[in-house]
């Protein structure tokens, strides 16, 4: 039984620089072995049940040995498997893949290699550096930072453009070369870190003053630019920059639902960081759907306020052996655009979406009198708002609550979420429940005793007035609310405000 090995290019690490080849070569991925350098929206392009192994490098920490990668390369394949060994930038500049391809020759496991693109042409081109040019660089050469002793630096200080990876470690040593062999003092010096990513930086400078800009800087990830096409940064760089470029979002939604919030954020050049603040489970007792089920034709609307709700009572319909047909008549309401576009998943159109996207005017813009309607609204298990219920049952209409799923809040915050507040890197907290936003205080009170004054850096953005109320219970204000209560909505609002 022989499996495949794709020595896979990922670019910058991010979605923006993988090819559409490499997209469809991780959806195959039924094992990925990947760099430090890949992001996690590359990492969970994978299916779920993928095993996923980082063995990256990184300077200064403990890395996993070139001998091991080669052994989990060649021990996966043997076992039948299609194994992406994701690469940084392209997968033969610079990135020991002689080895991996050497050992798996030996071991005859088939192999292919797929091209990335190299942070060598994408980084500074990020930064609106143009590695050649009419006037100013008739070409450009490149090296790695790594063996500095073995050059001719003689040769070097000759080119016009000199483009150097994996050197920030040895940036004294570099300028201190072009100076002994005749580069002047204000030839232009360019290191960007974090390429093409929401948090990259950029150092423009001379070999006079590099140094003491970069001092005391941690420099890996980086590529270094040298020459005179620096000079032309200020003419390249984007006339229009994404307007949250360099700010760092947390998004707090349930797991496995915030992506799509996510890459609206990136859209916009944030840096985002996930925290699942809820996880979504089966209710502890299927009885009350089950039955509801069983009486569908004795009621005449069904209202769907989620799209956990949609898919939770869907799915339990069909474990019942029943399909959208056993609705007959029932007239469906639904509260807000995503759930609509959920229940399109089943070939259904909503009746009624009430027009403020809040259920809390559902009843007040309702098709048909409320008076003698019996609504079936399956819901979460505990903590959802009783408003609606009240206000139908007060209008003179019969509500039917079942529960379809429950909320229940993670055991831990991650990990990079804890470093990110600990270090004030976190601009934005984005809330789209009340009880993200309980549960983000439950989490934040086990890791942090001076909650809340750990928050004081961050802005606070809620989809809508009822998360916002909660905000400013638990946090005493809300810098940010979105005008239409949906995700676009609050992309757009966090936008505006920044």
């Amino acid at each position: 039984m022989t499996g495949k090995v794709y020595l896979l290019g990922a670019g910058l690490g991010t979605l923006d620089t993988l090819t559409w080849r490499g997209w469809h070569i991780l959806q195959q991925a039924e094992v990925l072995i990947y760099d430090a350098l890949a992001t996690g929206e590359l990492v969970s392009a994978v299916s779920e049940d993928c095993l996923k192994l980082p063995v990256g490098k990184r300077g200064g920490q403990k890395s996993t040995p070139q001998s091991e990668i080669n052994r989990l390369l060649v021990a996966y394949c043997s076992q039948g498997k299609t194994v992406v060994r994701l690469k940084s930038g392209d997968p033969l500049i610079f990135g020991r893949a002689r080895e991996e391809i050497e050992a798996l020759h030996a071991a005859n496991c088939p192999f292919e290699l797929v091209a990335g693109i190299s942070s060598v042409l994408a980084a500074p081109l990020s930064a609106g550096i143009p590695l050649t040019d009419k006037y100013l660089s008739s070409g450009f050469m490149v090296i790695s930072g790594h063996n500095t002793e073995q050059f001719d630096w003689q040769t070097l200080a000759q080119l016009e453009t000199l483009v150097v990876l994996m050197g920030g470690r040895k940036l004294e040593k570099i300028v201190d070369e072009l100076y002994r062999w005749g580069k002047p003092s204000s030839f232009p010096v360019a290191i960007i870190r974090n390429a093409g990513r929401p948090n990259q930086r950029v150092w423009s400078g001379t070999l006079a003053d590099i140094l003491e800009q970069v001092e005391g800087e941690s420099l890996s990830p980086c590529v270094m630019v040298m020459g005179e096409v620096v000079s032309l940064q200020s003419q390249f760089q984007s006339s229009q920059p994404r307007p949250l470029w360099g700010k760092t979002v947390l998004v707090t939604r349930a797991a496995k639902q915030s992506s799509h919030f996510t890459k609206l954020l990136e859209t916009e050049g944030a840096r985002v960081l996930e925290m699942p603040a809820l996880e979504i489970q089966p209710p502890s007792s299927w009885q009350g759907l089950d039955t509801a089920i069983a009486q569908l034709p004795t009621f005449s609307w069904l209202i769907l306020t989620s799209a956990n709700a949609v898919k939770y009572f869907f799915s339990r319909l069909a474990d019942q052996g029943k399909d959208i047909r056993s609705l007959g008549s029932i007239k469906i309401a639904v509260v807000g655009k995503k759930t609509a576009k959920v229940l399109q998943n089943y070939h259904l159109t909503p009746d009624y979406i009430p027009p403020d996207f809040v259920a809390d005017s559902l009843v007040e813009h309702f098709p048909d009198p409320i008076a003698g309607q019996k609504l079936l609204f399956p819901r979460v298990e505990t903590g959802g708002r009783e408003v609606l219920v009240q206000e139908i049952t007060s209008a003179g209409g019969t509500v039917v609550e079942v529960p379809a799923y429950q909320s229940v809040c993670p055991e831990e915050m991650p990990s990079e979420v804890v470093q990110g507040l600990q270090r004030q890197e976190i601009d934005i907290l984005t809330f789209a429940s009340s009880k993200t936003v309980r549960n983000f205080v439950h989490l934040l009170q086990r890791h942090f005793t001076d909650y809340p004054a750990i928050l004081d850096p961050c802005l606070i953005a809620s989809i809508g007035p009822q998360t916002s109320q909660t905000c400013q219970e638990l946090f005493q204000r809300v810098d940010i609310e979105a005008k239409e209560y949906t995700l676009e909505g609050l992309t757009r609002a966090i936008t505006i405000n920044n």
